[in-house]
């Protein structure tokens, strides 16, 4: 009897090894995987992404004064729109607007700062 529970340390062992061999295998392959990342050079610049991300602001901003804008018509037509829904949109469509336009002026104090620094 003293023999079975060796048995059952040597399957134990063996598994445990295995496990071991399998999380080295993937760590290394991880590793792999995160030198190609790095080495790759990135296909967006800072300023493309960033020139991208803002577009996309004042794009979502013109859809929703848009969309505010269609759903006045419509509640000035008598249509059955929900004034709450009506105010909602015209609320949001300004303040998009508001942190669209206070971006912007930071925008241009920072250019200016910038083009004001003696080289």
């Amino acid at each position: 009897m003293s023999g079975v529970p060796g048995v059952n340390g040597a399957i134990g062992v063996d598994r445990v090894m295995e496990l071991r061999a399998q999380i080295l295998e993937r760590n290394a392959a991880l590793q792999r995987a995160n030198a190609a990342a790095a080495a790759q050079p990135t296909e967006t610049s800072p300023v493309a992404s960033f020139t991208d991300a803002f577009k996309d602001a004042v794009t979502s901003v013109n859809d929703s004064q848009t969309r505010a804008g269609a759903l006045s018509a419509a509640y000035e037509r008598g249509e059955t729109i929900d004034i709450a829904k009506v105010m909602l949109a015209r609320q949001e469509a300004s303040v998009g607007f508001e942190a669209t336009l206070q971006v912007r002026n930071k925008l241009l104090a920072a250019y200016k700062d910038i083009m004001s620094m003696p080289v």
